[in-house]
């Protein structure tokens, strides 16, 4: 609750507590605020883990150079612009540029030489002396704008910060170094290709049967893993979690929503975000740019932000991904929480008060919580129909039920909320990895963290175009074959870290995934059993072994479908039910796509790799805006270079409502 909301109340007169000298006291003195918005602020900092400038500035009571000007006159000091923040000399210090931005100060030289620190709010600097060196802890003071603060050491140490952002994750925990090996991994491929043709001639029977007995044990162990899911999810739904303590302070929380070449719905965002119901003075929003982005970053400039939603610019460089920029802008949060949106993204509203009351009744190693994705287009067409029954089966049923089992999970791209501490640690995410979210989650498992599944929900934009589809699935798969590589680089420490349980749930989780994407045309070869006809096999397997191999197969498409109209019987989906047996027919895309990613980590291992862009965007939208921002004199370079872009970015076609704005355009 804000400000606004209680001066809606009747409350009974309230005056300011603390000295005379407080804060609240001078702004009042000065005529900044009165003296009952002094009292409610201290009001809402009782139940805000936050300080008296937030509030105010949170609320539109005091403008920032009203705060600055009253810090500087209690300090003695002055209150620097941030042309003069970019003049001043640095000083060399110990401490690195990432907690220069995370404290929010700049060590500098005075024109007398002597060592200065500009702060944005001297109290939340005192707080922290103990973690700063002397140099600077026992330095002279002067004020400045946090943004300026932190723009200025994002000048000064650009080129630490950008190779950081890249690098982040520890090397063993990385595929960053992928592509050095390109030789090695076309070598390897070639002979494992020409070894299964040669043994397909050479026992052609063998071959196949060995694939057609592999993809059976695969389809078993992924029935029983997804059985084992459904039936903890569906016992386990009415567990009541702890209840916090209310009078406990609600926590920070910082936002980052990444963004690139964003003009429609850059204005809707800010909508949405607005609707949340966490106490603004707790929110960090942080819109995250890349350096060449000049049309989301025009868009943005005519927008009105309020002061608790912020941008940050990426410096342009390589790889120009989500996860490296997210790496960039996490030094510039100010949050103990940090989450995660897309641009599309509707939450609800009052999702993170959800969030930070769990993570205040949490144990300490629970450090990440992961939202439930759905849907908000699902009768578009069929395609946008099974791509939400899948979504509801994933995110309703088999993750909550692999968290209560004990299993490891991988996270969703979005909706996701993090412990600082935990993630600064882990070095955030890799800025190579195809699919960064997936791997981030089995790497909190190897460090002996835990996920928990919450229920709140997400809404984003189905993919409903075919190829699109492929295309982006193609991009998930290949990050799960890139995800388990690097995991499996030294499987004894990776058994060793999560444990022979979390270890098992990992392998049945990936390789059966793999499995039977890669190998669903042998399984679908049961159908000829099904339906009386002759099987490959028939003169080298028993029938009844083969009819039974078939019954399985038919007993799984059925729990399949069980499992799927579960999933979408909730009020919202219920339509869907009718739906959830067409699913057969959905999975054959997914074969499609498992070929493709297998063709792309071979030759292209990085192309694909999610640009801090809205996949929903059209292909016309994306032509367009790439227009809108290229100068004259570059267009021919970038036609030039036309196929390396595809290459490096390979953006799907999904869209929905603005799809079929370009259809009809079309």
């Amino acid at each position: 609750m804000g400000i606004s909301e209680l001066r809606q109340l009747e409350t009974q007169p309230l005056k300011i507590a603390g000295s005379r000298n407080s804060l609240e006291s001078d702004l009042v003195r000065t005529g900044a605020i009165s003296q009952r918005d002094a009292a409610l602020a201290q009001l809402v900092g009782r139940h805000c883990d936050t300080s008296l400038d937030r509030i105010l500035r949170a609320e539109g009571l005091a403008s920032e150079d009203d705060l600055l000007s009253t810090h500087a006159k209690r300090l003695k000091s002055r209150a620097l612009s941030p042309q003069e923040l970019q003049q001043t000399m640095p000083l060399a210090t110990e401490l690195e540029a990432k907690s220069l931005l995370k404290y929010g100060i700049l060590p500098f030289a005075d024109e007398r030489g002597r060592p200065t620190v500009a702060v944005s709010n001297p109290d939340e600097f005192r707080a922290v002396l103990s973690d700063l060196p002397f140099e600077i802890a026992s330095a002279q003071l002067v004020v400045g704008s946090r943004a300026a603060i932190q723009e200025t050491v994002a000048c000064r140490h650009r080129e630490a910060l950008t190779e950081a952002a890249q690098a982040r994750v520890p090397v063993i925990e990385s595929c960053r170094n992928w592509g050095h090996t390109f030789g090695r991994r076309l070598a390897f491929t070639l002979t494992c290709l020409f070894a299964l043709t040669g043994l397909t001639l050479a026992f052609p029977t063998l071959v196949f049967g060995g694939f057609v007995l592999w993809a059976a044990f695969t389809l078993l162990v992924a029935a029983a893993l997804k059985t084992s899911a459904f039936v903890a999810s569906v016992t386990n739904r009415d567990v009541a979690e702890e209840i916090s303590n209310p009078n406990q302070r609600l926590p920070k929380v910082s936002i980052l929503v990444p963004l690139f070449r964003e003009t429609e719905i850059a204005h809707a965002l800010i909508a949405r975000l607005t609707r949340l119901t966490y106490p603004k003075c707790l929110l960090d929003v942080i819109l995250v740019m890349e350096e060449e982005d000049e049309t989301t970053r025009k868009t943005l400039a005519e927008i009105d932000l309020p002061p608790w939603i912020r941008p940050v610019i990426v410096p342009d460089g390589a790889p120009r991904t989500k996860p490296r920029a997210m790496n960039y802008a996490l030094d510039f949060c100010q949050g103990d929480i940090i989450g995660i949106f897309d641009a599309e993204d509707a939450p609800d509203p009052d999702q993170i008060t959800i969030v930070a009351r769990r993570f205040q009744t949490a144990p300490d190693d629970l450090v990440c919580l992961q939202g439930v994705l759905d849907y908000y287009n699902p009768r578009q067409n069929w395609l946008a129909r099974c791509f939400t029954i899948e979504y509801a089966t994933w995110f309703r049923m088999m993750l909550p039920g692999l968290a209560r089992l004990g299993f490891a999970i991988p996270l969703g791209g979005t909706t996701l909320y993090f412990r600082r501490d935990a993630l600064e640690k882990l070095g955030g995410w890799d800025a190579h990895n195809v699919t960064e979210d997936a791997d981030l989650g089995f790497r909190l498992a190897r460090h002996g963290y835990r996920t928990e599944m919450i229920n709140t929900v997400t809404e984003e934009e189905a993919n409903c175009h075919p190829w699109a589809w492929i295309k982006q699935r193609s991009r998930w798969l290949k990050g799960y074959m890139t995800t388990y590589l690097v995991h499996m680089r030294r499987p004894a420490l990776l058994y060793r870290q999560l444990g022979a349980w979390k270890f098992l749930g990992f392998q049945a989780h990936f390789v059966t995934a793999l499995s039977q994407f890669l190998l669903a045309p042998f399984l679908w070869s049961f159908w000829l059993v099904l339906l009386g006809y002759g099987h490959p096999l028939d003169q080298d397997l028993p029938h009844s072994l083969l009819v039974a191999l078939g019954s399985m197969f038919l007993m799984v498409e059925v729990l399949n479908i069980a499992i799927h109209v579960t999933a979408v019987s909730g009020r919202k989906h219920k339509h869907l039910m009718a739906w959830a047996p067409t699913m057969h027919f959905y999975s054959p895309l997914g074969a499609i796509a498992a070929y493709k990613a297998l063709y792309e980590l071979v030759l292209k291992p990085f192309s694909g790799i999610k640009p801090l862009t809205d996949y929903h965007q059209p292909p016309w939208h994306r032509r367009r805006q790439t227009i809108l921002s290229t100068s004259p004199e570059s267009s021919l370079s970038r036609v030039t270079n036309a196929f390396e872009i595809c290459a490096l970015s390979a953006l799907p076609a999904v869209s929905g409502s603005r799809s079929a704005m370009a259809d009809t355009i079309a």
